[in-house]
């Protein structure tokens, strides 16, 4: 096996230990980075799992912050069909509106705080979340990590 194979293995390892670790009591959770690359799944250029080219590359597309299978990707364009597809990820894994605490209407509102996309079920709920920044983000990361660790029951 040649190295750069050995790296892919053993990043996927690593984010398959991590993500283990995160649903035993005790163990030290995923941090925010590897909860957002097991929500969002897939490369928004190429389509494949995050992880099967070593480790993601965390990029800025627009407003948001994404990551990428591969450095070849950085050099393309985003496809569409997999945009659509990370944002059902992330709207999936969410679940609710972080203010309201209700599930996610069929076609929630969103607004982008610090580089994630926050879902919530009208436009003024997105203005509170950017009142506390710093609280949202951390609130995503919990739905976030709940959602994975319901997930691996």
């Amino acid at each position: 096996m040649n190295v750069s194979r050995w790296t892919s293995a053993l990043a996927i390892v690593g984010l398959m230990v991590s993500a283990a670790a995160a649903q035993q009591p005790g163990v030290r959770a995923m941090n925010p980075d590897q909860v957002k690359m097991a929500v969002q799944g897939i490369c928004p250029v190429s389509g494949n799992k995050l992880g099967t080219h070593g480790q993601p590359i965390k990029v800025k597309l627009g407003e948001e912050v994404l990551f990428l299978c591969c450095q070849g990707c950085t050099k393309q364009r985003v496809n569409p069909q997999h945009w659509a597809t990370i944002h059902a990820n992330f709207a999936r894994a969410q679940g609710i509106c972080p203010i309201m605490k209700k599930p996610l209407p069929k076609s929630p509102k969103w607004t982008v705080v610090n580089g994630q996309l926050i879902y919530t079920c009208c436009p003024p709920c997105g203005k509170k979340l950017q009142s506390d920044p710093a609280a949202a983000v951390a609130q995503l990361n919990a739905l976030y990590q709940q959602s994975l660790s319901t997930r691996q029951r």
